[in-house]
């Protein structure tokens, strides 16, 4: 289809079947109604030949595009790709007016017999179609007229591209598919699978640039490229969305009446500037779908995917010098799940040592052999806070963050089976002691201890040779052992917290460095205070001191190290 052929078409419907050798006079009333009889003109276009076009289909409105054939005997391939939904599509042929011999009057036909030359006449229908497949219709030989392409979408708006050319032997802009056009997972993982294809003949026969384009999704195999597109960008349009208010300045809520209040308002949505900002604007998520493109290969390993979950790929040979593209045989698959953690089993009584990985998680199980009404937990978390979790037959008992020593009372159940999940922090990796009983005893295997267990030293009281300490008890008995370290000068706070595992007792330290041992309580907690004099210490040296208390059955727990200084001149 050449130019010539848009303007024997625009002359066509412009002038109505008045392609006369003598042009008559026109009728200017008559003129000025035809151009706004919309059924005339309303929604027509013209396809070019050789090239694919886009448009845009608004729901239940059809859109009709023409282009005209010559000459007789012409071969014609049209093809029509529905976006992001079905289509119906039809393709008529009809008849070209026939031209006003020499000897006509002049006189313009009657508007009713002009219109249903064109428009009344619907022509010979030569093809149709209803669904979201790639469709087309090819003949090796059609008859010279005007064809009209009228597609419909009656689910939503939609995207659509239509391609018709006169020469599809020397044209062939869609890449060839291979005889075999599947694609094949060749290997799956908890978080990558692999896919190969055979590549398109396309590339290497015919020497045209082709790439492969990877679709990944949830929900299903695309049939074309541009289905695919369509789901990402409105994902993305989705995801780029601003939250409500983002975008409007100090101004503009002042003006329609709008007063900050004081509840963090003005400082979330910074009103303290008078420009607008987009700086707030919704970060975007990933799209579920996405596309990458690789370039030629035809193996390619998708990653950073979730285990157990299943996953549908789509390939699309791409010509990158025109950007038409066709699919492969879409496939689908499920990554393997995650390697299920080793469950430790606690014995009824006995204090279990558990090492967590930074984030990481271990499952413990607790199986009374006998009948019991309540079941008591002690964890001990010598590091960092950790989160434990509790069922009891599959059903939720706890769910708390625990740092320190914590006990816990859970309510038995005969012949019940309790679980439980221990995460580690995020800062690093965590040490803990965790211990289960159905036995009732007053004598509890880990120490009580205080709110605050950190160890005070007096500023006013140290001298060249000693230093004063004090520290909180409870209302139990407990054993509590001291022991002092000199340090370098330099040794500062960020090291003593990287040595600060509340879990290694005074069995770990030297016996030169022990002070004493004491046991202490008081009934009034008000009161329960004691405090300490440490002598033999050197001038002008830096010592840190830990505070152990030991539990009825040898278990310990360090207070916070505190580090002195004494003086240097006395």
């Amino acid at each position: 289809m050449r130019q010539c052929r848009c303007c024997s078409l625009v002359l066509m419907l412009l002038g109505l079947g008045s392609l006369a050798q003598k042009l008559p006079t026109r009728d200017e009333g008559l003129f000025q109604m035809q151009i706004r009889d919309k059924s005339l003109f309303h929604d027509s276009s013209v396809i070019p030949d050789g090239a694919e076009i886009s448009g845009y289909l608004f729901r239940d409105t059809p859109k009709r595009y023409y282009f005209v054939v010559e000459e007789d005997n012409t071969p014609l391939s049209v093809t029509v790709t529905p976006c992001d939904a079905p289509l119906e599509w039809r393709l008529t042929l009809q008849e070209l007016p026939e031209e006003s011999s020499g000897e006509g009057s002049g006189e313009p036909e009657p508007l009713d017999q002009q219109k249903q030359q064109v428009t009344i006449d619907e022509g010979t229908e030569l093809f149709t179609y209803k669904g979201n497949d790639v469709e087309s219709y090819v003949a090796t030989s059609t008859p010279s007229g005007l064809y009209q392409l009228e597609l419909l979408s009656t689910e939503k708006d939609s995207n659509f591209k239509a391609y018709t050319t006169t020469t599809p032997e020397s044209d062939q802009p869609y890449p060839e598919l291979p005889y075999d056009p599947r694609v094949d997972v060749t290997a799956l993982g908890r978080t990558t699978v692999t896919l190969a294809w055979k590549p398109t003949p396309t590339g290497f026969l015919m020497g045209q640039p082709v790439q492969y384009c990877v679709v990944i999704n949830k929900e299903h195999n695309f049939k074309s490229m541009c289905a695919a597109e369509a789901k990402i960008s409105v994902d993305d349009a989705f995801m780029m969305a601003p939250k409500p208010g983002r975008d409007f300045s100090p101004f503009d809520f002042v003006h329609f009446g709008f007063v900050p209040s004081d509840n963090g308002f003005g400082k979330d949505r910074g009103l303290m500037s008078n420009k607008i900002s987009r700086a707030y604007t919704a970060k975007p998520k990933t799209s579920d779908t996405q596309k990458l493109c690789i370039g030629n290969k035809n193996i390619f390993t998708v990653s950073d995917l979730k285990p157990d979950t299943q996953y549908y790929f789509d390939v699309f040979a791409v010509n990158s010098a025109t950007n038409t593209s066709t699919a492969y045989v879409g496939t689908f698959a499920r990554t393997k799940e995650e390697a299920r953690q080793k469950t430790q089993e606690l014995k009824d009584g006995k204090v279990l040592d558990v090492f967590i990985k930074r984030k990481g998680t271990k499952f413990l199980r607790f199986a009374p052999v006998s009948s019991h009404q309540r079941v008591t937990l002690f964890v001990h978390s010598c590091l960092d806070a950790v989160q434990v979790q509790v069922r009891r037959d599959g059903k939720l008992l706890l769910s708390q963050n625990v740092e320190g020593v914590r006990q816990f009372q859970l309510r038995g159940k005969p012949k019940a089976k309790y679980q439980i999940r221990l995460r580690g922090s995020r800062k690093g990796a965590s040490t803990l002691k965790v211990l289960a009983t159905t036995r009732p005893s007053s004598k509890q295997p880990f120490p009580s201890l205080p709110e605050d267990t950190r160890i005070k030293a007096f500023d006013k009281l140290r001298t060249c040779s000693s230093a004063t300490v004090a520290w909180l008890g409870t209302q139990d008995r407990n054993k509590f052992c001291i022991y002092r370290k000199e340090v370098a000068e330099n040794y500062g706070e960020e090291q003593r917290r990287r040595e600060q595992n509340q879990c290694a007792g005074p069995e770990t330290r030297r016996k030169s460095e022990k002070v004493l041992c004491k046991y202490f309580h008081s009934p009034n907690l008000q009161k329960a205070v004691t405090t300490e004099i440490i002598t033999g210490l050197e001038a002008g040296k830096t010592y840190l001191l830990d505070v152990y208390v030991v539990g009825h059955s040898g278990h310990s727990v360090k207070y916070q190290s505190k580090l002195v200084k004494t003086r240097k001149y006395c």
